[in-house]
């Protein structure tokens, strides 16, 4: 199935909104802007929000000015807030303590992010303790890696149980459309469930070619 220029156009401009909770951050989603962001696509981007700051980072990477694991300050999503705003919140010697400890202890599973989301150091931070987290750990890179998995496991778990809800109910065509578009994450993160992720994966691929012929083929 071709998917229309406009789903991807939505799906990349997810990745690009999404970054800092995606596992691999800019090296990762750049790849995919440039694979996928063909001149359809990226017609369909200028209309989108913020879309022509993505066609222009497309462009940067493409001519070679931006690398392939960065991007300009300038074209940052959100203008680098969801970076900057929790950068700025200092930890404690304590709270460094507590933090390098539940690292270090984590396990990858639904008990082990329980337990993590359960430090006084995540509570402090709310919705947002993923980025927070990830930024403050640019003073500690040596904890970089094994926070990455604490940061994969959580979206594989998120990502189960918004698949699983899916299914659970009727899709409207835009919902699939929606779907779609997200496939590559839950082709990421879904395997990591073994063969109990392979098979809600296959249900999530059913339910994409259940779409009706003429919603396929609209240009």
């Amino acid at each position: 199935m071709k998917a229309r220029a406009s789903t991807v156009a939505q799906k990349l401009l997810n990745l690009y909104r999404q970054e800092h909770v995606i596992f691999g951050g800019w090296a990762a989603v750049n790849q995919v802007f440039v694979d996928e962001a063909t001149p359809d696509v990226l017609r369909e981007l200028r209309d989108l929000p913020t879309g022509k700051n993505l066609i222009r980072h497309i462009e940067n990477l493409r001519s070679g000015k931006t690398p392939m694991d960065s991007i300009e300050r300038e074209l940052l999503p959100y203008g680098g807030m969801m970076t900057e705003t929790v950068a700025t919140v200092p930890l404690t010697p304590e709270e460094w303590q507590e933090l390098e400890q539940g690292i270090e202890n984590f396990t990858t599973d639904q008990d082990g992010l329980d337990k993590i989301q359960q430090l006084s150091v995540i509570k402090k931070f709310g919705d947002q303790w993923l980025v927070a987290i990830r930024s403050a750990l640019a003073q500690r890179p040596d904890l970089m890696d094994k926070w990455s998995i604490v940061n994969k496991t959580y979206r594989a778990y998120y990502l189960w149980k918004v698949a699983s809800d899916m299914l659970n109910q009727p899709l409207s065509e835009r919902a699939r459309a929606q779907l779609q578009a997200d496939m590559p994450e839950y082709e990421t993160y879904l395997p990591m469930f073994g063969d109990q992720g392979t098979e809600l994966l296959n249900h999530l691929r059913d339910a994409i070619t259940t779409m009706r012929p003429d919603d396929e083929t609209d240009a």
